[in-house]
């Protein structure tokens, strides 16, 4: 993940598939969501956008004064600006996989949030905060601070699907969601380079 020409190259993908999601967002505005659409490409009110991002904050807030009570703040993880840029572009992309695809719809509520938990597990998971893959290998990290940003992941994910199906978002908009996920990825940082954990330039 630290790898330049990754991260430049996923940076571009997740620039692609936003301007796929913006197409199709104009498309349904001229003629209704067609089959074969990316999911969420509709508009969102103000107040969907706001709702979601002010609920992200709280989270990313609760999160940073839990590490701080916990005594984790040191063993934050450092990173370049180029992932940092990177990791602004991923909220898109995770976006239209999770809480874009992988949804149980038209099945009713119980169903929707059942997978909504089942899913946020999953991404939980893939965020490497219990494991870490590199030249040496795969290695478990179940430490306290694994476990606590892991969770956070997990609480931040049913949010998002929160923001994308509750009642204050009719239209079922990915905008409240690209908005949320970014936001919070902007905190953290904005919190890194105060607490000092922001490397070179990638």
């Amino acid at each position: 993940m630290d790898n330049p020409v990754f991260l430049l190259i996923m940076t571009a993908v997740g620039l692609y598939v936003g301007k796929l999601w913006l197409d199709d967002r104009k498309a349904a505005r001229l003629g209704g969501v067609q089959p074969g659409t990316l999911p969420g490409a509709t508009d969102a009110s103000g107040k969907a956008i706001a709702i979601a991002v002010l609920g992200a904050l709280v989270i990313l807030a609760g999160e940073t004064w839990g590490e701080n009570a916990l005594g984790l703040t040191a063993q934050q993880s450092k990173i370049t600006w180029l992932f940092g840029a990177y990791s602004l572009v991923a909220a898109i992309i995770e976006e239209v996989i999770f809480r874009g695809f992988i949804v149980i719809d038209k099945r009713g509520k119980a169903a929707l949030w059942a997978g909504a938990v089942g899913a946020s597990v999953l991404f939980a998971a893939l965020h490497p905060f219990l494991w870490t893959w590199d030249k040496d290998g795969f290695a478990l990290t179940l430490g306290a601070k694994g476990w606590f940003s892991t969770g956070t992941v997990f609480v931040t994910s049913l949010w998002l699907y929160a923001a994308r199906f509750a009642a204050w978002n009719p239209t079922r908009s990915l905008l409240p969601c690209f908005a949320a996920h970014g936001a919070k990825n902007l905190g953290v940082i904005v919190i890194k380079a105060a607490q000092g954990f922001m490397g070179g330039v990638w």
